[in-house]
């Protein structure tokens, strides 16, 4: 059986049309239902979506893979579609698909086809291969750009992919992969392993955990002669066998993605060693995993990515609320003063208001999952109104430091929790989520909050105050601070840093501090774009042609879209953008620009105070970042 022996011309569309994730979902499922391969399209439908709710199967590089395995399914069978413009799908490196592939699995013990799938897998990884079938013209030619790839990787006859070369002595460095549904991601995992062990001269076996069942599994002399063991799964894997072994564990992502820095860790000793006692699985954290600071921020951004839809909308309607609002009409109401803006300003101000416990609750439910939730949000809660023991009813606001502090106390509380209850017996586990948690949660994170209330709330205050009392240079050497931020790493944490605390200074009324944060940010890929522009010589014509893409997501606010420019030439792209964002931060505050929601870019420039001089310090920024980069970058050849 081959890749086209699944995948037949009418499960084929070279011009999808599609707007979004749920469309290209229905859409590919309609296609594989012209194959003839569903028995019940709605069941199998909800299976697809089951699969897609336990993690995306958007892989990164423009490639969707979603899948399901269920009795709905005749036989196996393949879809593809080549989507033109592409589509927003929640994909792992945040990129539009453009090229999706959907598996139809049957429910039954025959897993031959998991072979084949697991072959296009591995042949989606390469670049030459995605981009002939995007370019394809008709449907027999993408098959038949399938058919001699799969002939030039594997000949012929058919190959299991999981058989290992002749490699010499012992393996260094063992690994399992595995996803939930183990069709796609467990192999496209083993794959990049296996490439980045061969171009390191590292000898590796991968064990993949599919649905067929684990291939190419681990022996007891494999694992024993290996320096390291390479966790790369997202479900549970049998880990007793690795008693005393030094391990590594992470997500079936990273092994795609991030397979050079595993295999390097491994061959580091960065994994700790793992005791498994009495057949169960006890083991420590591994030094190759989360440092404590990262646990932190992983935590802190998890509350601020919820958050940040609830403060976006509700901070441009807001916005919305005074543009469309006649000031003369009464000035000291102004924002309510006509119906429509009124109506606008209180849906964005209810929207807005759960902005602080819904930072808590997130950060909570990332350290205690579901339980840490609603112990979180009325932490959160508590810390806005500023409840005290000696004030009840609420008084002066902890604010956004007082609702970051009531989330990572609600989670470790719950954690706490957990431990104090297990000593109960396990017939009472059932009133544990139900009743102990919740109870016991809210009465205690009531008890910690009001306790904390008081201090934080009075240096919640000293910081709106210095704010506040800041004018001339100061206010625009922090508009500079914060602008450059945004450039050095361009999505990391001192980005992160400068974007919350331009969400802060939102909830403390300072959207000075808000606009010079989203003009630091949207410079870098339009600095790129202007470069790219007017210094053509410096760039490839492959990199001018993909800078082209910057001025959209440069006047939209996503900084990341400088990052593989910063990732190939950090010495010179680096500093230029830098310096760029800086000065944009800088001048934003200088001519006096106010932003009320935290993103939008150049969509939300009508609701910005002094909109031209905002454009203008964005303008400025942008082009001494371009000028610098075309002074410091070197003419290329193509």
């Amino acid at each position: 059986m081959r890749i086209t022996d699944l995948l037949k011309k009418e499960s084929i569309e070279l011009k999808g049309k599609v707007s979004n994730k749920a469309e290209t979902l229905d859409k590919m499922v309609e296609l594989m239902v012209q194959s003839g391969n569903i028995s019940d399209k709605e069941k199998y439908k909800k299976g697809v979506y089951a699969r897609e709710a336990e993690g995306t199967t958007g892989v990164g590089e423009g490639i969707a893979i979603p899948h399901a395995k269920t009795d709905a399914v005749k036989r196996p069978g393949l879809s593809a579609m080549v989507i033109g413009n592409g589509v927003d799908y929640d994909s792992l490196d945040g990129n539009p698909v453009d090229l999706v592939f959907l598996i139809a699995a049957p429910n039954s013990k025959e897993n031959v086809h998991l072979d084949v799938l697991s072959r296009l897998s591995v042949l989606l990884m390469d670049e030459n291969f995605t981009s002939s079938l995007r370019k394809a013209s008709t449907k027999e030619e993408f098959l038949d750009i399938i058919n001699k790839a799969e002939t030039a990787k594997y000949g012929k006859e058919e190959i299991n992919y999981n058989q290992q070369a002749n490699l010499k002595d012992a393996y260094r460095i063992v690994a399992v992969t595995a996803c939930p549904t183990g069709i796609a991601h467990t192999y496209m995992a083993a794959e990049s392993l296996e490439n980045k062990a061969k171009a390191l001269g590292v000898n590796i076996k991968v064990e993949t955990d599919g649905s067929g069942g684990a291939k190419n599994v681990l022996t007891e002399e494999d694992i024993a002669k290996a320096d390291c063991v390479i966790i790369a799964a997202d479900k549970n894997v049998e880990m007793a066998r690795f008693n005393g072994k030094k391990v590594i564990k992470t997500k079936v992502a990273d092994g795609i993605h991030k397979a050079d820095a595993l295999i390097k860790d491994a061959m580091a000793g960065k994994g700790s060693v793992f005791y498994a006692e009495g057949g169960s699985e006890k083991s420590e954290k591994t030094t190759g995993g989360d440092s404590i600071g990262h646990t932190i921020y992983k935590h802190l951004m998890s509350g601020v990515s919820h958050m940040l839809p609830f403060v976006i909308g509700g901070g441009i309607l807001i916005s919305l609320a005074f543009l469309f609002d006649n000031y003369e009409i009464d000035p000291s109401n102004f924002g309510s003063n006509t119906p429509l803006a009124a109506f606008l300003k209180k849906i964005g101000g209810t929207a807005f208001g759960f902005m602080l416990p819904i930072l808590s609750g997130f950060i909570a439910m990332s350290i205690a999952e579901r339980p840490g939730l609603a112990i979180g949000f009325v932490g959160g809660a508590i810390a806005n109104a500023g409840v005290t023991f000696a004030n009840p009813s609420g008084g002066i606001s902890a604010g956004f430091l007082g609702a970051l502090i009531a989330g990572f106390a609600a989670g470790y509380l719950v954690v706490g929790l957990r431990k104090l209850f297990s000593l109960m017996p396990k017939s009472l586990e059932g009133i544990k989520p139900i009743l102990l948690y919740p109870v016991f949660g809210l009465l205690f994170i009531g008890i910690i909050v009001a306790f904390i209330n008081p201090g934080v709330a009075a240096i919640n205050t000293a910081m709106n105050d210095a704010l506040a009392s800041m004018s001339g240079t100061s206010k625009v050497l922090l508009g500079v601070v914060l602008g450059g931020m945004m450039s050095i790493d361009m999505g990391g944490p001192f980005n992160k840093a400068a974007y919350v605390f331009g969400t802060a200074g939102l909830a403390s009324g300072e959207f000075e501090i808000m606009a010079a944060v989203m003009a630091g940010g949207m410079v870098p890929p339009l600095a790129i774009a202007i470069s790219a522009t007017f210094f053509r010589n410096r760039y490839k014509k492959s990199d001018r042609e993909s800078a082209l893409v910057n001025y959209i997501m440069g006047l939209s606010f996503i900084t990341e879209g400088a990052i593989p420019f910063a990732a190939a030439d950090p010495v010179r792209v680096l500093p230029s953008c830098i310096i760029g964002s800086a000065i944009a931060g800088g001048l934003s505050v200088l001519f006096g620009c106010g932003l009320r929601a935290p993103h939008g870019g150049v969509f939300v420039v009508p609701v910005i105070s002094n909109p031209f001089g905002f454009l203008a310090a964005i303008a400025i920024g942008s082009a001494v970042g371009a000028l610098l980069l075309g002074i410091l970058k070197k003419p290329v050849e193509e």
